[in-house]
């Protein structure tokens, strides 16, 4: 497995299955969405401050690659990197089951900072993403 800036493990829950007996396809964005969350928590970034100072972190564009299905009861790991394309910031996120690490999905996040209803820069952000080069360049 290659490095994260951020990880979390989960276990899948039994309303989140469909009738075939998998993760339903929309409830790994729900996974994605907690673990930028969590991310963004332990980091100190705060949705609510940011938008009381005129900016919001909105998501533009969503990609995912659907590799190996969750089940019932399985535990994953949720990582994700971070990185800047001109306004754009970018979430890799990739999930895995545990313990065997088989890779369960790829993801994408394009996301941008809207600042008083403009495209913008946002400090916050551009703090994480270089915490994640700099785990990607000097991986432990």
């Amino acid at each position: 497995m290659k490095a994260y800036l951020y990880t979390r493990d989960d276990q899948v829950r039994d309303y989140e299955c469909d009738l075939q007996g998998i993760v339903n396809n929309a409830n790994y964005q729900h996974y994605l969405e907690h673990t930028r969350h969590k991310f963004l928590e332990k980091y100190d970034v705060s949705f609510a401050r940011l938008h009381d100072e005129g900016t919001d972190a909105l998501v533009a564009r969503v990609s995912i690659d659907y590799k190996q299905s969750l089940r019932p009861g399985d535990y994953y790991r949720s990582c994700l990197n971070v990185c800047k394309e001109g306004f754009k910031y970018v979430f890799h996120q990739d999930i895995y089951r545990l313990p065997d690490l088989k890779m369960c999905i790829r993801a994408r996040i394009d996301t941008v900072a809207v600042v008083n209803g403009r495209l913008a820069h946002c400090e916050e952000f551009d703090r994480l993403v270089q915490l994640s080069e700099e785990v990607k360049n000097n991986p432990s």
